[in-house]
């Protein structure tokens, strides 16, 4: 499979299944096609590739050029044709997918859980319009987890994470800063254990910030791997959306506080996590707000609301909103040249390396690898599914009991939904959000169409970056 895109003033070329990426000349995008048209109709010999290739052209050739303009493009078309089959050779284009027949082995492998999403409060000091989680309460009774629930969550982990030895856990709420004493002694306890099981635990932490004071950054920075602040960005679009219960924003408190997070991390091991709406389409500008204020770690993400929320994206709004990522893009290579570079989540793509073959195919690993705990010790396949009894998996006394709903989602990957098999997105995204398909389709093999749809522009986005700093790289040696 192969997608080809201009951006940039770049002719990109992806060969899906092997994830190469060709910055070529305009011959050779237009030639490709034709070759995989042929390829597809069996047409293998190179001389008659060639010769097919050239009669293709004829309609800008013959009496529009000259002989001498002729001759040198059929001599370009020839160099096209060899340069292209000879990168088919080395399995860099038109290659075949290899991944297909992992599905059945992912299938049956055994479960080893690799993280937990704690929900150590039910409970938040703000009151988000957009949140999923309903000011904390999830569906369900504000609460806050008891170090005893706590205890048996990672002691679940240990259990069930086999030989793995690094294991992940992230402080969630709410505002986990509500239940603070907990997420320390919690912490404690994870290391307590770490050397007896041969486990090592990477702790992370979710806040709004509010409750955040130097005790407890000394803390974070000594024990977490990583620490996620939520901000919107600009002020107006931060306060609108991200008020207290009160109504008064919560701006002027936060970034003073996230700046402080920020350098104390020497700007690594950070980041600051905003959410765009339908109210602020340009949320290009709000990126460029909070690199202006000094941020380098980067990520402002597209909400997911139900159609009848006025916040909510809509699919009139894609074209407008595929024009801000490539703003976005061109505004990221500029500040990069400048000195002023920052990390913007969702453009780093790693083209050589890559997420391995499990991870290519399913994601995240919600409701198999990746598990949420509710305050009361349930077990849900992730904090999005949280309060649907229908995905009640089990709890930390008793394990997963509901091994019924983890098969749903061990089986679940790009192969098992249709709209993702001819996606050349797939092995970047995923598959994209199962909790985002349930909500809009009922279905977690389904996807979140519009969701989708950004997904894509990021990706070609990321690829463009990637292919000009390489350009630019070459140029400087």
């Amino acid at each position: 499979m192969i997608h080809q895109y201009k951006n940039n003033g770049c002719n990109i070329v992806l060969d899906v299944n092997s994830g190469s990426v060709h910055v070529v000349d305009d011959i050779v995008y237009d030639v490709i096609p034709v070759i995989e048209r042929l390829i597809a109709e069996q047409v293998t010999d190179r001389d008659e590739i060639l010769d097919k290739v050239i009669k293709e052209q004829e309609p800008v050739m013959g009496a529009s050029l000259s002989d001498k303009e002729d001759l040198a493009l059929k001599e370009q078309l020839t160099e096209a044709v060899d340069e292209i089959l000879e990168l088919k050779e080395a399995g860099m284009l038109f290659t075949e997918d290899i991944y297909e027949k992992y599905i059945a082995d992912m299938g049956k492998r055994e479960t080893v859980v690799k993280a937990l999403c704690l929900h150590i409060a039910h409970d938040c000091n703000l009151a988000c319009k957009y949140c999923f989680a309903k000011e904390g309460e999830y569906h369900g009774r504000r609460a806050l987890m008891s170090f005893e629930v706590g205890r048996k969550a990672l002691d679940f982990l240990v259990a069930s994470s086999g030989n793995r030895v690094n294991l992940e856990v992230d402080f969630f709420g709410g505002e986990p800063l509500l239940n603070w004493d907990v997420v320390k002694e919690l912490v404690e306890y994870g290391r307590s254990i770490e050397k007896e099981h041969n486990k090592k635990f990477r702790f992370t932490l979710t806040t709004n910030g509010i409750l955040l004071n130097d005790e407890i950054l000394d803390f974070v920075n000594r024990e977490m791997g990583n620490i996620v602040l939520s901000i919107d960005g600009r002020k107006t679009v931060n306060d609108m959306m991200r008020p207290h219960r009160g109504g008064q924003g919560s701006y002027d408190e936060i970034v003073p506080k996230f700046k402080k997070v920020a350098k104390s991390r020497n700007q690594m091991n950070y980041y600051v996590r905003g959410t765009f709406t339908r109210n602020n389409l340009d949320f290009s500008e709000d990126v460029k707000h909070l690199a202006d204020l000094g941020f380098e770690q980067i990520s402002v993400e597209p909400v997911v609301g139900g159609k009848d929320e006025d916040y909510a994206l809509r699919e009139e709004d894609i074209p407008a909103l595929l024009e801000e990522y490539d703003k976005l893009a061109l505004e990221y290579l500029k500040r990069r040249k400048e000195g002023k570079a920052f990390n913007f989540f969702h453009f780093m793509i790693d083209l050589e390396g890559g997420p391995c073959v499990a991870k290519r195919l399913s994601g995240c690993g919600s409701g198999d690898e990746y598990l949420a705990v509710t305050p009361w010790g349930d077990l849900y396949p992730c904090h999005q599914f949280v309060g649907n009894e229908d995905f009640l998996m089990g709890n930390v006394d008793e394990g997963i009991t509901r091994g019924d709903i983890r098969d749903r989602f061990k089986n679940c990957n790009v192969y098992s939904k249709e709209k993702c098999r001819d996606c050349f997105a797939k092995f970047y995204c995923s598959g994209g959000c199962a909790a985002n398909s349930y909500q809009f389709n009922g279905n977690i093999d389904d996807v979140y169409d519009i969701g989708c749809r950004l997904q894509r522009k990021r990706i070609e986005c990321a690829i463009m970056i990637k292919a000009v700093n390489a350009q630019d790289e070459r140029k400087e040696v």
